[in-house]
């Protein structure tokens, strides 16, 4: 019996930039942006608190430390999704 691997790990979930106009996230070999615009409550936080991502299922994405979780249907398309949490 022989174990060999069988295609690409593709669940590799990484934030991959955080800049002042929003947060990268690389998901399944696809880059998504989260702009400060559509998902403020990133903006204020602590750079250790963005990085700290959990995959809850292949396209639903938590983040504890700021207990904030998206899909990646609500990351690509923030306009069909109109209701935001308050920043304090």
């Amino acid at each position: 019996m022989s174990l060999q691997s069988r295609g690409n790990d593709t669940s590799v979930l990484e934030v991959t930039h955080i800049s002042s106009h929003g947060v990268w996230l690389f998901a399944q070999g696809e880059e998504l942006f989260m702009s400060y615009d559509d998902f403020p409550w990133f903006k204020a936080q602590p750079v250790q608190a963005i990085l700290h991502v959990v995959q809850l299922s292949r396209d639903h994405y938590y983040w504890p430390v700021i207990d904030v979780d998206l899909t990646k249907e609500i990351i690509k398309n923030p306009d069909r999704f109109p209701l935001k949490a308050k920043t304090t």
